[in-house]
């Protein structure tokens, strides 16, 4: 499970789930399984986890544990996979949204930079739209919103224009064909930034990440129970804006809706008011955690 993926700020977010022994309990995003374990270590016989992934790797990860139930489904498909399950209510939903170690590091899966590979960073490998697919088939505005609205890329449409006069050319197929296609608008000196954004705008769209997210907080507000808790882990500013704004008003606008005497109304009671990161061990343990920020809140 370790060599899978390392959780982030583990003992912050199963404490912020303020788990009841008995509840019922949801890992979104289960992965190499680190959060469930320390889910089901506060549960007692008569509590249940589930535990998503839509990744079938992970599923070689999920423990022996008869209170444990694994769905192998995008979490944008949590409120009827948990009714398929019996389950119309949960006390605590955990979603920890980063890439997992196990894909960045699995060179074939096509997710890092750091590897030459097929352009795929599919997190389903049954779903069909790859990397390869949005690259060579997008038209060039397309690839302009994305590189500027998921990667916030500076002067998106020079790296759109680079793509497209080389697949003029030849398809671009591989991890080294894209990087060699935007070496002239690559910063000096800044390449590995440069990239990691590239890849995380192909990677959102690829796996329709946004909409996944939009879909999830609008089910967990109907699931939970009241006083149940919602903990989100995010990575980067586009999600952790959707997770604060929903957190606060209960939609993505940020902005509460107000009763008949223009009072704010909210379905969340917030836990934490500004979002816990980790520490500077736990960035120096594992430096991927850097940029998560973790967001708490409590259904009124």
């Amino acid at each position: 499970m370790e060599s899978y993926h390392v959780p982030v700020l583990f003992a912050e977010s199963i404490d912020l789930l303020n788990i009841r022994s008995g509840g019922v309990y949801v890992d979104l995003t289960f992965g190499g399984g680190g959060h469930s374990r320390g889910i089901l270590e506060r549960l007692s016989v008569k509590g249940r986890l589930l535990g998503f992934d839509q990744d079938s790797d992970a599923r070689r990860n999920v423990p022996d544990d008869a209170r444990f139930t694994f769905i192998e489904s995008n979490f944008r498909f949590m409120r009827g996979q948990l009714r398929l399950h019996g389950y119309e209510q949960v006390d605590g939903v955990l979603a920890d949204l980063g890439v997992s170690s196990h894909h960045f590091d699995t060179r074939q899966r096509g997710f890092s930079f750091r590897f030459d590979a097929p352009l795929d960073m599919r997190m389903n490998q049954r779903a069909r739209l790859s990397a390869a697919d949005v690259v060579n088939r997008y038209e060039t505005g397309k690839l302009i919103r994305i590189f500027r609205d998921y990667g916030e890329l500076d002067a998106p449409h020079r790296i759109a224009g680079c793509i497209e006069r080389v697949r003029r050319e030849r398809p671009l197929a591989s991890i080294s064909d894209l990087i060699e296609a935007v070496a002239p608008v690559t910063p000096r000196g800044a390449d590995s930034k440069f990239l990691a954004k590239l890849f995380q705008a192909i990677r959102i769209e690829v796996n329709g990440e946004m909409d996944a997210l939009e879909m999830m907080l609008e089910q967990a507000l109907r699931v939970l129970r009241p006083g149940g808790r919602l903990v989100v882990i995010t990575y980067h500013s586009l999600e952790d804006r959707l997770v604060k704004n929903f957190m606060r008003s209960g939609n993505f606008t940020g902005k509460p809706e107000k009763d008949f005497y223009g009072r704010p109304r909210t379905p969340w009671e917030l836990v934490v008011r500004k979002a816990i990161v980790p520490s500077a061990e736990e960035t120096e343990r594992n430096p991927r955690s850097r940029s998560a920020k973790l967001r708490a809140a409590e259904k009124r």
